[in-house]
């Protein structure tokens, strides 16, 4: 997979942004010239940009000599064996390198013994840690940060995931309106994996074609469930009951539970009651995006649906969400009826 593909910049706010722009390029520079850190840590919620960094820096460190190389994953850890391998001289290499994930270690106490070690590791030896969550006040934190680099991975904005995607089917022969690519992000989400699989597909699918149509969207790629929890409420604005409870069953037929269901249709009507409240304050479609740290087509998106309801209406079914979670955890009602009625009432 090349750097074009697994390197662009993004985040939630303008800052992340500015920042991941920096450690991807950051690592990316590392990697181009040889000059490699002895430390390396890869975090942030982005997990295709964990996996894709992860696997260019363990080929750049330590290539494919399995002798001098140890993979821990998990928390628990015994970091007495983890310094004994570290303080070992590689065996006819230049380097050892030791691989953590997902280990915890940077979140809480009990890596006081790591941490006063990694200032006398020796130079032959390298640390990639990959955690999904780390707390940026942490002693081993700070102990990266000072003999290595610390990158974090955060989700990308819709700009960047825009590119990206069309850098991918460009390459592939492929072209795309910025039209047909907020619809294609629309239904994938911000996920990189998943748009990578959808992608894929699209290809395969437009075979002997250079363009990538709506139609070719509609018919190939798999709407996430927000997705389909955002038509349903779309449904419920516009007073078509019987698309909702076809949306519902849908959800249903693919092993979505109700409740996990009627949490989504919360979360929803509570982001279009923000929205409408910024709305009303003269807020535009970007400022509001940056506001909720949404997508900027999200945003828009919601909007519309912000107008379909009044405040008095979004207000009751945000209560109405309550009514029905507590009327299912109680056992009034059944979560599947719960979540039936709350779709088929009228405001």
């Amino acid at each position: 997979m090349s750097q074009q593909e697994t390197a662009p910049a993004g985040g939630r706010a303008e800052t992340d942004r500015q920042d991941g722009v920096v450690f991807m390029k950051t690592i990316s520079q590392d990697i181009r010239t040889g000059e490699l850190k002895q430390i390396y840590l890869i975090f942030g919620e982005e997990a295709f940009l964990r996996k894709s960094y992860k696997n260019q820096l363990k080929a750049a460190l330590i290539g494919d000599d399995a002798m001098n190389y140890h993979y821990f994953e998990g928390k628990g850890l015994d970091l007495k064996e983890i310094i004994s391998l570290a303080d070992t001289m590689p065996f006819f290499g230049e380097r050892r390198l030791l691989q953590i994930e997902d280990s915890g270690l940077f979140k809480g106490s009990g890596a006081d013994e790591l941490v006063e070690y990694l200032p006398q590791m020796p130079d032959t030896t390298y640390m990639l840690f990959v955690e999904s969550e780390v707390d940026k006040r942490s002693r081993l934190y700070k102990a990266v940060r000072e003999k290595g680099y610390a990158a974090e991975m955060s989700r990308q904005d819709e700009k960047q995931l825009a590119s990206w995607a069309g850098g991918i089917l460009a390459r592939a022969g492929r072209r795309i309106t910025a039209r047909t690519m907020e619809r294609f992000l629309a239904r994938t989400g911000d996920d990189m994996e998943n748009i990578r699989m959808e992608l894929e597909k699209l290809i395969s699918f437009t075979e002997g074609r250079d363009v990538v149509t709506d139609a070719d969207v509609e018919a190939i790629c798999t709407e996430q469930v927000t997705g389909r929890i955002f038509e349903m409420v779309t449904a419920i604005a516009n007073r078509r009951t019987k698309a909702a409870l076809d949306l519902y069953e849908d959800l249903l037929t693919l092993k979505e539970p109700p409740m996990r269901i009627l949490f989504l249709i919360a979360r929803q009507f509570n982001q279009i009651l923000q929205v409408k409240e910024l709305m009303e304050d003269g807020m535009g479609r970007d400022s509001i995006a940056a506001q909720l740290k949404l997508k900027s087509f999200v945003a828009g998106k919601i909007m519309a649906q912000a107008r379909s309801f009044t405040r008095e209406q979004i207000l009751s079914y945000v209560n109405l969400c309550v009514d029905s979670e507590e009327a299912a955890k109680t056992g009034r009602l059944n979560e599947r009826m719960a979540v039936e009625l709350l779709i088929a009432k009228q405001y």
